[in-house]
């Protein structure tokens, strides 16, 4: 079995085991953060949730809003959906016989899922290359262990990320969502390096179609206002996926910006946490 080592460890998230798990829980009780460390006692029914993938030092409280609100349930596999941003190997892409190595361990991507969904849906092949640098998914899974002691991956990682594309991935995905303890997780962030009020502006205008589930809103607001959100196809392949599941809304738990976190508002990076219930 391959060990897939992490690509941003000791740049994102801490390298070493004890200040990560320092980091995580500072980014729970973080003033951007929920403020709780879990578990929490939300009983409603979660089908999936959009997550940034920034430096914790940045997102990471504003991702924790997602991961708390989940931890009440303990999902034996989480299906994490992201961009691939260095167009490294195929347009969309799983993989099999693999573990992803952290500083906290171990996780097993479900090898029988992968093959099961590459089956599913002709878009999605199973393809080791396409991960080995993407930290979109890497920097989940820290948190996740952090959070449960038990649980599988699978991974898919998207060049391809067109609303054609996200419909046949965001289907698959219900169909092994549907019949499996799963948690669907789709990371993305929002807008990127522009004024901090422009992209509150921006970032809320995309935000709308994505609490009614709307896919096709969603990518006419981002093609009209030409919104930067890097992991487009990976929110809307989760939207498509709870819904067919049975969702039938998503609450924004958290939005903020890298500004509104460091105070350097010149630049920023948008960061939202959403469940779809």
């Amino acid at each position: 079995m391959q060990i897939r080592t992490p690509a941003v460890a000791g740049m994102f998230y801490p390298g070493e085991k004890k200040e990560l798990r320092k980091t995580i829980n500072d980014c729970f009780l973080h003033k951007f953060g929920p403020g709780k460390i879990p578990p929490s006692d939300i009983k409603k029914k979660i089908f999936g949730i959009i997550c940034p993938h920034a430096g914790y030092m940045y997102s990471g409280p504003i991702a924790c809003h997602s991961f708390y609100a989940i931890s009440s349930d303990a999902p034996k596999l989480f299906i994490i959906i992201g961009p691939n941003h260095w167009g490294l190997g195929s347009n969309v892409a799983t993989m099999k016989n693999c573990k992803w190595n952290t500083p906290l361990g171990d996780v097993e991507v479900d090898s029988e899922t992968a093959d099961e969904i590459s089956h599913l849906s002709e878009i999605i092949d199973i393809d080791y290359f396409s991960h080995t640098r993407e930290h979109s998914l890497e920097v989940q899974i820290p948190i996740l262990q952090e959070m449960y002691s038990d649980f599988k991956i699978l991974p898919i990682s998207m060049i391809n990320q067109t609303e054609d594309a996200s419909r046949k991935v965001g289907m698959a995905i219900a169909k092994i969502a549907g019949k499996n303890n799963t948690m669907i997780i789709g990371s993305s962030d929002f807008t990127h390096y522009e004024q901090n009020e422009f992209a509150h502006e921006q970032d809320m205008a995309l935000i709308e179609p994505i609490l009614k589930l709307d896919v096709k809103r969603f990518y006419d607001i981002l093609e009209d206002r030409n919104v930067s959100a890097c992991g487009y196809g990976a929110i809307a392949s989760t939207m498509i996926a709870c819904k067919e599941l049975g969702a039938t809304k998503g609450e924004l738990l958290k939005y903020a910006t890298s500004g509104d976190v460091t105070g350097d508002t010149s630049s920023v990076v948008g960061y939202g946490s959403i469940v779809f219930t």
